[in-house]
Formats: structure tokens, sequence, C-alpha cells
């Protein structure tokens, strides 16, 4: 074959492969089989062999890039990917709805969406060709993964231009519900989608936001393949799939035959509903999920809700609800956000998951200050989408109380991202074997005594060497509330404490590059960029130095009340018991903590080496007057413009304070995304609650 035959045949091709791409990810009807795409697509790649000056970027064989990358940019979104706001009861949606209609008198209908167990991903087309894709991040910057993005099959790399009829079919359904000319023009440019344009005139960009998953089946196959490799097997699919899209190495994630639904059309286009922008997707080029529906009413989502619910475990995917959205896009966006969350939409869960499985044993933890834990080691069980096998019981007392023996059957719950809990014993099936559990006489790490203290639940090791001490104390004072020193993680630690290099914090400060190499899995550029890390940590906040001493009971906030209180920290360190009490929110339990921390002779000596090692940074004492004086405010939940730490240091700067607890005293909540208890009691006291909006008006 000649070249312009090559070429002829390649454009054939690619049409045809296309095509098929769209019947088998969009229509789920593919009109060949899997085997005779996949010989077309050998085809189109041997000939591009053969001719690779005819290899575009936007052609089927181009999925997958050949070379691994070093890492992920960043990238802005242009519209915030907001968060959705989880309700687990009609009560709950009823609440919600009467919410937004408090906001406004329309009349609302609602699209509902099955919420898929995965990642949730934007990708940018530039006249019609797949040019970024990206991870939603904190929903403002996400992480470019357009090469990974690339290789998923259902993710078309050029837009599809729809058929004529299939344009006039959507107008004439939802005719007199958009602007029709609008529609019909972007859809009819000669070239679509090389020319089409949105509202915004910046040419033909078009954003899709849609979910990345995996399959039940793909998972099955990918821990088949993992067990074959001798590695671990995956049991949750939302991290599988979220790992997976996050590889360096795009074969890799062409492996896994991750799978996309799209559910959001960014750019305007004409048409005025959730509803309509799903039906433009398919026109797009992009699989739908067929349960998705237009609901009248609330009843018509609860509907749903049962429908699904009956059917969850039949699905081919995970999913944990159903997302509502008020059907119309101007009402939609006329609503407004709360945090990061837009008021138009919620997440209608599963209710938390309970399952049984039989505690094994139960593990005793070590933390910085000496705390044990008791953690219950079950028999794997899959529930809410991840398969469990550990869960804290906290103390003795939480023991007891439960009653939970080595050996019982017992009942654990899962709520979404909540961390498994045992929250009740079977005692009926108990059989006479099971072992009822005491904490342990001496620390299971390093052999020591315990204690018990006085009017506490805790119990403590009494060897302040204790290696998982030592672990535990230099990973909280290298913590992101700390010295934030970035990369130094748990294994390396670990490392760094048995090899003897490291007993206490101040020791990282005298680290040598050589060190560093000395480790396993480091090489020269990875022990230079960690001993320059370290070195650039060497001055710090007298706040965050306070905290990062690890005294007990000595939280983020309680440390800044200290460096308030004692404006130089050899005040600090030789306060009395009294003056401490005389600090506001530092109660008896505190002071005593504090004044038995540096009256031991180890834990002093420590802090006063890392007081050598460190350069304290003290703030410049606060002007008064300022706007915010004699108010005290508390934050809860996420903000999306600022850190929380950000909005302390505003309301700071304007003279106002700062709490962790809400009392009727506090002049003001500042609630963003799931914000949480704190809201709640605000709420209950009366005490004024501001969104981020409120919020950054009071600080103008």
């Amino acid at each position: 074959m000649n070249k312009q035959d090559a070429k002829v045949r390649i454009e054939k091709l690619r049409e045809a492969i296309n095509r098929y791409r769209y019947e088998q990810h969009v229509l789920d009807a593919l009109s060949i089989s899997e085997g005779a795409l996949d010989a077309l697509k050998h085809e189109l790649y041997t000939l591009e062999q053969e001719y690779p000056d005819l290899i575009t970027k936007d052609s089927p064989t181009q999925r997958v890039a050949g070379v691994a990358m070093e890492g992920f940019k960043k990238v802005r979104h242009e519209v915030p990917m907001r968060s959705i706001e989880d309700v687990f009861s009609r009560e709950e949606a009823e609440a919600w709805l009467a919410r937004i209609q408090k906001l406004s008198s329309a009349n609302f209908d609602f699209f509902a969406e099955l919420k898929l167990d995965g990642l949730a991903v934007s990708i940018v087309y530039q006249d019609g060709e797949l040019v970024e894709a990206s991870t939603r991040g904190d929903g403002m910057i996400g992480e470019d993964v357009t090469h990974n993005v690339r290789t998923v099959e259902a993710v078309p790399l050029v837009l599809r231009t729809p058929e004529e009829k299939e344009v006039n079919a959507f107008l004439k359904k939802h005719h007199g519900k958009l602007d029709e000319k609008r529609v019909r023009d972007f859809f009819s440019q000669p070239s679509f989608p090389k020319k089409g344009r949105d509202d915004s005139g910046r040419g033909g960009r078009i954003e899709i936001r849609g979910e990345i998953y995996l399959t039940r089946k793909q998972l099955e196959l990918i821990n088949k393949l993992q067990e074959k490799r001798g590695e671990p097997l995956y049991a949750n699919p939302r991290n599988t799939a979220a790992g997976t899209i996050r590889q360096l190495d795009p074969s890799i994630v062409a492996e896994r035959k991750l799978s996309f639904f799209g559910y959001s059309l960014i750019s305007d286009i004409g048409f005025t509903t959730h509803e309509q922008a799903h039906e433009v997707l398919t026109l797009l080029g992009f699989p739908q999920n067929p349960a998705n529906r237009y609901c009248k009413n609330l009843d018509d989502v609860e509907k749903l809700f049962a429908e699904i619910g009956k059917k969850r475990e039949k699905l081919p995917y995970w999913i944990d609800g159903i997302v509502v959205n008020v059907n119309d896009d101007a009402l939609f966006e006329s609503l407004g956000v709360v945090g990061k969350t837009a008021r138009a939409c919620i997440a209608w869960k599963f209710p938390a998951e309970q399952v049984t499985t039989v505690v094994r044993e139960v593990e005793v933890s070590v933390g910085r200050t000496g705390a044990l834990t008791p953690v219950a080691i079950m028999d794997p069980v899959q529930v809410a989408g991840t398969t469990v096998s550990r869960a804290s019981l906290h103390n003795q007392d939480e023991i007891d109380r439960l009653d939970v023996r080595i050996g019982d059957t017992v009942i654990i719950e899962k709520a979404g991202d909540i961390i498994p809990k045992v929250i009740k014993v079977l005692t009926e099936l108990r059989t006479g074997k099971e072992k009822k559990f005491k904490m342990p006489a001496k620390c299971p790490i390093c052999d020591s005594a315990v204690t018990r203290v006085e009017g506490e639940v805790a119990t403590m090791c009494t060897n302040k060497n204790c290696f998982a001490q030592e672990v535990a104390r230099i990973l909280h004072m290298s913590g992101r509330m700390s010295a934030d020193i970035n990369g130094l993680g748990d294994k390396i630690v670990e490392q760094l404490v048995q090899t003897g290099l490291v007993h206490e914090p101040a020791d990282l400060f005298e680290l040598s590059k050589g060190d560093f190499l000395s480790l396993e899995g480091f090489a020269e550029k990875s022990a230079q960029k960690l001993f320059d890390e370290i070195q650039s940590k060497r001055e710090i906040a007298y706040p965050r130095f306070l905290y990062a001493l690890g005294i007990r009971h000595v939280g983020e906030e309680t440390a800044r009340d200290l460096a308030k209180a004692f404006t130089k920290y050899d005040d600090f360190v030789t306060a009395s018991e009294e003056e401490l009490q005389n600090v506001e929110g530092i109660g008896e339990v505190v002071a005593k903590a504090i004044r038995e921390y540096f009256e031991d002779k180890q834990d002093s000596a420590r802090a006063e080496r890392l007081h050598k090692a460190m350069k304290i940074h003290y703030e410049k004492p606060r002007a008064a007057g300022g706007k915010l004086e004699g108010t005290t405010w508390v934050l809860t939940g996420t903000l999306e413009t600022m850190s929380r730490d950000d909005a302390k240091v505003l309301i700071r700067n304007l003279g106002g304070d700062i709490s962790e607890s809400v009392s009727k005293l506090t002049s003001f909540v500042v609630a963003g995304d799931k914000a949480g208890s704190k809201l709640e009691k605000a709420q209950k006291l009366g005490v004024p609650v501001l969104d981020e909006q409120a919020f950054l008006k009071k600080m103008k």
C-alpha cells in the first residue's frame, strides 16, 4: 500500500473506530465483536508505524503515551469543583428542599444521578480536541492527569459531531425550553467541533466533568493480576481508581481499563436545564448512566432512591447514593453557595452500613505521649465500599462498656469515609471460648511498665525512650501544624530511629545528606532534597513551636493562647501552674500537664535542644483597637478561598480572638464545607453563623 492509499485507509479506520467507540461506551450496543474492533485498532496501529508522519494526536492509537511522567503539575479550575451536602433520609431531603424554597418561590423539579464511588475529573476540549484533564483536588486547584485520562476508552479524544436528525430530535423534545438558535448554531458549525464557540467568546473551549470509576469485574481482573505478581490486593474501588489515575506511567493506567460517566457540561451553549446538559453530553460522545432520570418532585426522587437501593449490589459498579440537582440551571445558580457546597444539590446517601465480623485479636498501639490505644483486629469484611479489618476500641473503659471480647461476633458501622467503629457485641453468639481483654501491664513496644493516670482513661507507657513514642514525637514535630517538613513520612522516620540516626526531634537538624543516603530508597537527588527541606524549616512561628513540643493536651489553639499570654518562650517554661491557669481556656488538667512536662528531665532536655536547634519567630504584638476587638470566633469545616489558618490570621490581625469550642460567649461561627458538631451547637445556642461570603464581607 502506497502512502496516499495508506492515508485514505487510516482516515477511514479512525472514523470507524471512533464510531464503534461511541456504540460501545455511550450506546452500550457495539454492532461488531470486540475482537473485530481490536483488529481494526491493530491495523490502524500497523499502518501508522509504517507511515509515522501520518500519526495525529487525536488518533485512537495515541491514548497511551509510552514514557512515564515525572510528576503532576497543578491546574486551577476556572469554575470551582464543588462538594455536595450529604443527607441520609427523606426528612433530611425535605429539610433541604424547605431551605431552598425559602430563597425562591419558583417551582422546583430535579434531575437525579447515581453517585458513583469513583474520582471526579474535569476534561477540557479546545476546538474539539482533548487538551487537558485534571482531578478535583481541593475544588479550586487539581492535578493535571491528561496523559492518564487519554487512556480511558470511554473518554473521547475528539468530540463527536452529532447527526442532524439527532440535533433535530433534541430540539423538538425541548422546544420552547432552550435557546434553539444558539444550540443549533453550536452543533451546525461547518467543521464542528473545530469552530465550536461558547458564550464566553473563548473560542471552542468546552469543559466536561464526570466520574472516573472501576467496574466490579475490572477490579476482580486487576486483583488477579496483583495476586499473580505477588502484590497486595485492592479492596476499595474509589481509592484504586484514584491511585490508578495518579500513576506516573500511563501504560499502567491503560492496563487497568478505567471507565467514565459524564455528568456536567460547564460551557454554556444555550441549554437551560441539567437534564438537557446530560443529553448534550451524549450527543458529544460521553457515556451517561442509564439510571439517571428527570424527577418532577421529591416523591419521584425517593422512588428512584428506593429502586436503586434494591438493586445496588447487582449493579456493575459501586455507588453510595444518588445526587439530586435542581433541574433549572438559572434557579440552580441563583441559590448560590455555602462554603464549598452549592445549595441547589444534595447527595442522598444510603444509610450507614452495618455488617458483622469476628474480633480475632486486640493489638495495642503507642502514641507520642505514651498513651496506649487498643485496636480490634477483625476478619476482613466489606462495608461501605471498603474492606475493613481494624477498628479502634479507644481505651479500657470503652472495651468494658461494650464488653468486647476476643472471639466475639460484633456489629461494625461505617458511614461514607468515617472510620469504622464497633457498635455492638452479639453476645447470643458466644460459645464460651471468648477471652476478655485487659490492657497490658507492660508496653507492647518496649516492654516497660505502664500506668494509668488518676482521673483519666488513658493507659501510659512509662518509658520516654520507647521506640513508638520517639517515632510519633518526630512525626508530630515535623507535621503540617508544626514545622511542616514535607517528605518526612512514617517509613523514613522509622528507619531513622531504627538505625540510631535520630531519637528526638532536634536530631533531625543534625542529619547530613550522607545520613539519608545510608537509608533504603534514597538516591543523591532525593537525599539532597529532604536534607534541604529540613534545614529550610529551622525557623518557626512561636505558637507552632509550642505545639511542636508535643505536650499532652496542648493543641493548636491552646498553643496560640499560651503564646499570646507568655510572649517569650523562657516565660512560658518557668510559668507556675497558677499562672498557666490564669490564661483563658487553660484549666487545671492542661496546666498540670505543662508543668509535668517541664519538670520531667528528659522532656525538658528535649525541649531545650529543639529550642536551640530552631529559630523562633515571635509575632509582633497586635495593635489595640482593631474592628474585631472583643469578639471571639470559631471556625468549622473547610473554606474555599483560604485555609482556616489564613482565616484565623485575618481575624487576629483585626483584633478578634479564636476559640476551638462554641459557647454562649462566642461572637460568630464561620461554617465552611462539611461543618460538623460546632455548627449544630451554634444553632442550638443561637450564636450567629456566617458562611464564607458573609465572613469575607465582615473582614473588609
